[in-house]
């Protein structure tokens, strides 16, 4: 009788630690299941979020770069001077003046190149002319037809005695920022020697 007692508490102390294991492994684990979709739904929020502000249309409201006037070419310019400026000391006072002969507006800015040449094609002759900076350069506007002028002095090349007399035929002209040229006819006396500076000129302003 008492080995029958024993194998009897046995069989039903295995039977319940058995269904307690099936119970266990069949249950749900609900803590595991919120952790591994709480992440999923919280990082596609920003994601949605961040994509709105960078798109194209925030590019396109930036306005295009606007282009203004372009400078003042020896082909669209002609040149005269107004000796009216007197002169003082051995020297001639003049306003050179450039004037759009073109069909659209055209800049002048900052400082003519202006030589003395023995003809149209001719080379220049001595010094060029060295730049009066008392009146700040600026930018002067020429719609067609209209002039600038930037102040030319001349001094006698006879003045001085270590000149090397040459006939000029007159002034060759290139306008700021140009390579190409204009010639000036007006004959007048030359220096070959290169050190002597017989011209200043100054920057274009608009004409008076």
């Amino acid at each position: 009788m008492r080995s029958q007692r024993i194998s009897h508490g046995f069989f039903i102390t295995t039977a319940v630690a058995t269904a307690a294991l099936m119970l266990t492994a069949c249950g749900p684990s609900q803590p595991q299941s919120q952790t591994a979709t709480q992440p999923a739904t919280s990082s596609s929020s920003p994601s949605t979020t961040s994509a709105s502000p960078g798109g194209p249309s925030s590019s396109s409201s930036v306005p295009a770069a606007t282009t203004g006037p372009a400078l003042c070419k020896a082909g669209s310019l002609a040149a005269a001077t107004d000796a009216t400026g007197g002169g003082a000391a051995g020297s001639v006072y003049m306003k050179l003046l450039l004037t759009n002969t073109g069909a659209e507006p055209c800049l002048l800015r900052g400082f003519p190149g202006v030589s003395l040449a023995a003809d149209a094609a001719g080379e220049p002759i001595g010094a060029p002319a060295k730049r009066d900076e008392a009146t700040p350069a600026t930018d002067v506007l020429l719609a067609p037809g209209q002039s600038g002028s930037a102040v030319l002095r001349y001094t006698h090349a006879e003045n001085y005695a270590g000149c090397a007399l040459a006939d000029a035929a007159g002034y060759r002209i290139y306008p700021p920022e140009d390579t190409a040229s204009i010639f000036l006819p007006q004959p007048t006396k030359a220096c070959s020697n290169a050190q002597i500076e017989l011209l200043t000129i100054g920057a274009f302003q608009p004409a008076q």
